[in-house]
């Protein structure tokens, strides 16, 4: 058996050169964890912006950000910013992370991408006609375990992969006025969790033909439960489970025709993994790097493909994360999920 030991000093903040000039879009939980792995890999974090001036100097203050804006147009016009990282609610990402394009702003926006694929296909195609990147924080495609099991996986490891199964279940508040249960916010698992084994799935297996999906609601009509059993273009199956209301053990496996992959919980995060065979023998075990929560690795890779020229990631394309969103729309029109204002999926 080997023991893989993963290194990434690209993330430690004294060998880091100088790159982009990063600010930051809101305040809550998500950009707190974002900001504090982006302090730590070294990047230059110069502002934040949020709706009032309290919150946002709250916020400076916190993680020692030069400057705090009570607006997100005042972010966008501050000409000391290259990058912003969006991390407003679900409904609101097409419209902050297009005014920071507009603002001639690269972007990294939180997933999902946007609402819907309408949405995401307007945003793409902003960005592309304004030259500047914009890509999906979907960190967990940056990872190292996840760079190392693309690369057991595309050599032949595991053999033709057949199956997928990962689960994203949490037990998060149950106030209805809570983000995850305000369908004003874009609330719900699906959106909020179930994205991840979504785009983990396509991730390995590519795009699915078919999709079946089934649900449960909460009080305030955002869902709390979510399966789905998906079919891609080689005839593997992958199978997803997420809930708001109930924690799992939050792992995933690939199983293959020559042996398997099994990511230690938490999956999406800096996760262990176990290579085996198809009789049981353990090939490799995968220790990864902790250093904060992991969402570093993906800023990096934003500076270096805005220094490469690159309006795209290349882990996740911005066509990929339209056809995801695709996706999340069949899910959402299968189970009868709507936003208010929102046309119809299908």
């Amino acid at each position: 058996m080997t023991v893989s030991h993963a290194t990434d000093p690209e993330t430690t903040s004294s060998t880091r050169p100088a790159g982009l000039r990063w600010g930051i879009l809101a305040t809550g939980f998500i950009a707190t964890q974002f900001t504090g792995d982006a302090l730590l890999a070294g990047l230059d974090v110069r502002a934040v912006g949020s709706r009032s001036v309290e919150s946002a100097q709250r916020f400076a203050t916190a993680h020692g950000i030069p400057t705090a804006h009570g607006s997100y147009a005042a972010l966008a016009a501050d000409p000391e910013i290259d990058i912003v990282y969006v991390a407003t609610p679900h409904p609101v990402h097409r419209e902050t992370a297009g005014m920071m394009l507009e603002a001639g702003k690269h972007v990294l926006v939180e997933k999902p991408f946007t609402l819907n694929r309408a949405e995401a296909v307007a945003l793409r195609n902003q960005a592309r006609n304004k030259g500047l990147l914009v890509m999906e924080a979907m960190w967990t495609r940056y990872l190292p375990h996840m760079r190392r099991i693309h690369e057991i996986v595309e050599t032949g490891g595991i053999g033709e992969v057949r199956t997928l199964f990962a689960d994203h279940t949490q037990s998060l508040p149950t106030d209805p006025e809570h983000r995850i249960n305000s369908l004003a916010l874009g609330g719900g698992a699906l959106l909020d969790l179930g994205i991840y084994p979504i785009s983990f799935a396509w991730d390995f297996l590519g795009e699915p033909i078919s999709v079946q999906a089934a649900a449960h609601f909460g009080a305030t009509g955002a869902d709390t439960e979510v399966a789905t059993v998906m079919t891609h273009l080689s005839g593997a199956l992958s199978t997803t489970t997420t809930s708001s209301r109930a924690k799992g053990p939050n792992t995933a496996h690939i199983v293959g025709t020559e042996g398997r992959i099994d990511i230690d919980g938490v999956w999406y995060t800096s996760a262990d993994f176990t290579h085996s065979a198809a009789d049981g023998t353990v090939l490799e075990h995968f220790e990864s790097p902790r250093q904060g929560f992991g969402m570093q690795h993906q800023a990096i890779a934003a500076e270096d493909y805005v220094a490469r020229g690159a309006l795209e990631g290349e882990l996740l394309t911005l066509d990929d994360s339209v056809k995801i969103m695709g996706t999340l729309d069949e899910i959402r029109a299968q189970i009868g999920l709507r936003y208010p204002g929102e046309p119809r999926l299908r």
